[in-house]
């Protein structure tokens, strides 16, 4: 079934300049081989493609359950420089956690209701 990473993690993000750092924190540790095998650098860069990063790099923290992903290049020139609203790239976590994942059957009772 396909469904949203919002219902399998949750999300924050950080920024430093023209870079934006996103994290990923599966919701049961059951879930986080799910998403290392499918959200990867090469996924998110791909969702991300309209803001057109320079770079995407994905560290994985197994002991957390969670990813760290930072984005090279997509906040139009970061904090002081951006003609953008979110500057500071807060809304990229939200558009991130939008990301379609294939759930196995067996794994739906472990996701978050949907709202």
């Amino acid at each position: 079934m396909k469904l949203p990473l919002y219902r399998a993690a949750h999300s924050r993000t950080g920024d430093k300049g023209n870079r934006s750092n996103i994290s990923v924190i599966a919701y049961r540790p059951e879930l986080f081989e799910l998403l290392v095998a499918q959200v990867t650098a090469e996924a998110v860069a791909a969702h991300f493609a309209h803001r057109k990063p320079k770079q995407v790099t994905r560290h994985v923290l197994p002991a957390l359950g969670a990813m760290n992903f930072v984005l090279d290049e997509v906040l139009d020139g970061g904090v002081n420089d951006a003609l953008n609203l979110d500057s500071h790239g807060k809304a990229l976590s939200y558009w991130l956690l939008d990301l379609p994942l294939t759930i196995p059957a067996e794994l739906l009772p472990l996701l978050q209701p949907e709202n």
